[in-house]
């Protein structure tokens, strides 16, 4: 595409990441945390955890964001590679984070839990903005984006609103269709983008109904224990995404 219309679309698609921030800080009430949402419905006790099925199920971030860590680390010329680096770095923190929190889940454990995902979702959007808008974006994007996406975590913390948190997990979801359908991108494979994006999908209707997947599982697994296991999968995809693309000349 020529130059002017590179810039058009990259106008388009910074509005359509920053339009929905506006909305919520200028148009929307303050989201407060819901009064009931650290009350699951597996509660059980095994080998001296409590709640375990809840903080079992987030191993499988520990494994598949080590994973793709040593990867990024043996590939020096991957594209992007410092944000793939944090995101995967977020990924498996999300094992101890969330782990924590759900041990004793609270409003101050939760903190500890949501803050190492906030590094995953801004790595990821980092990544995506630099290998489909060029290199030179990498660096300006991914610093400005993790401060964003700490701060949205204490600042729902302190002010109990969650508008600007619920922005960084949308902003690279957001994006992610509009990059694929807009942009050629740098590298093949960019569809397991849309399977990841179709398993987080999956991961939140999971969490939506976490007593009710309890109940019809025969107390086997909870919703939110399905949850942490089909979220997992997203990043198991772009793990295999960078292992099987091709750069596109």
């Amino acid at each position: 595409m020529d130059h002017t219309q590179f810039r058009r679309r990259v106008a388009l698609l910074t509005a359509i990441v920053v339009a929905p921030l506006l909305y919520l800080l200028l148009l929307h009430a303050p989201i407060p945390q819901a009064k009931g949402y650290h009350f699951f419905a597996d509660v059980r006790t095994c080998l001296g955890i409590q709640n375990f099925g809840n903080v079992a199920s987030n191993l499988a971030f520990l494994l598949i964001g080590l994973i793709g860590c040593a990867w990024c680390y043996r590939h020096l010329k991957t594209g992007a590679r410092l944000s793939w680096m944090v995101f995967f770095a977020g990924v498996a923190l999300v094992f101890v984070g969330s782990g924590y929190y759900h041990e004793t889940p609270n409003d101050d454990t939760l903190v500890w839990d949501r803050l190492p995902m906030t590094l995953a979702f801004m790595g990821l959007f980092a990544a995506l903005m630099s290998e489909h808008l060029g290199a030179q974006f990498e660096r300006p994007v991914l610093i400005p984006a993790l401060i964003l996406g700490v701060a949205s975590v204490f600042w729902w913390r302190h002010t109990d609103d969650l508008r600007v948190y619920i922005w960084v997990q949308l902003a690279p979801l957001l994006a992610i269709p509009f990059l694929l359908a807009m942009f050629r991108g740098s590298y093949s494979h960019r569809i397991y983008l849309l399977y990841g994006l179709g398993f987080y999908a999956l991961a939140k209707v999971a969490e939506l109904y976490d007593r009710e997947t309890f109940d019809l599982t025969v107390n086997f697994i909870s919703g939110h224990s399905l949850k942490h296991l089909l979220a997992a999968m997203a990043p198991l995809l772009l793990y295999l995404m960078l292992r099987r693309r091709r750069e596109v000349p």
